[in-house]
């Protein structure tokens, strides 16, 4: 991973949007994710849209890196080629882009997918970087900034998909507010999301809707899936345990009965 004395990495992704800026270094891409399907011996095109949210003109690197998430899904970064890595795959349209202030490019890149690839996932992430360090002011120290966006692109190919085992209820503590969790296991050969139609009671007999968190759990990983309480009239309500839970847990065209108890 590149590193630099005093240097800041900016990273900002969104569902819809990804925005970075620091003094000098202003960027939207969009879409800030892809999720793609694909099989062995074809190859996948797609575009994003780069903007210089600048008024001055700027110029861009991009080039690919690994990734790998953290227990709070934050993402780092490797430049270095990773074991089992899928970057020799992918190809970028060009490894510097100019930009007027307030310009758009739409920029291609494509996953060429070997004809003996297993069933499996290639992920990997496209980085936007300035190409100067700009300066960020914190109190009376000026530090070199190196202004960062991270698009993330999974493609899977052939017929892999997650394979789920959820475990037992368990209470965290998130924002703040106790919630149910549920821990996950992914062991399949693809990532997944969760999603669902869940439902409950509280202790004082309140009924709510439950929302599981969608962040992705990647093959081999144990993660745990919040479930977000609501209400028609409130989107942070404060629960009174023990909760009870009911409802269809899915995740791609896959799901499962859900009947817990929380306490």
């Amino acid at each position: 991973m590149r590193r630099m004395a005093l240097g800041v990495s900016l990273l900002l992704a969104a569902w819809h949007a990804a925005v970075a800026s620091a003094a000098g270094f202003a960027a939207l891409v969009s879409p800030p994710r892809f999720e793609l399907t694909s099989r062995a011996g074809t190859t996948v095109r797609q575009v994003f849209e780069l903007t210089n949210r600048s008024a001055a003109p700027a110029k861009f690197q991009v080039h690919t890196a690994d990734f790998t998430l953290g227990a709070d899904y934050s993402v780092a970064f490797q430049d270095e080629l990773q074991p089992d890595s899928c970057r020799p795959w992918v190809a970028i349209e060009r490894p510097e882009v100019a930009l007027p202030g307030g310009g758009t490019i739409r920029y291609r890149f494509e996953v060429q997918v070997p004809k003996d690839a297993p069933a499996g996932e290639c992920r990997f992430g496209i980085l936007v970087e300035g190409e100067e360090p700009a300066v960020a002011q914190s109190g009376a120290l000026r530090l070199p900034v190196v202004g960062r966006i991270g698009i993330i692109v999974y493609v899977i190919v052939g017929d892999a998909k997650p394979q789920i085992e959820v475990f037992g209820p368990q209470l965290v503590t998130l924002n703040g507010q106790k919630v149910p969790a549920l821990r996950v296991h992914n062991a399949g050969n693809a990532h997944a999301r969760m999603s669902g139609f869940l439902s409950g009671t509280d202790a004082k007999g309140i009924k709510y809707d439950f929302n599981p968190s969608d962040l992705p759990i990647l093959p081999g990983d144990v993660r745990e899936v919040f479930l977000t309480p609501s209400t028609d009239g409130n989107d942070h309500p404060t629960l009174t345990f023990p909760v009870t839970v009911q409802g269809a847990l899915e995740w791609g065209n896959q799901r499962t009965e859900l009947a817990e108890r929380f306490e």
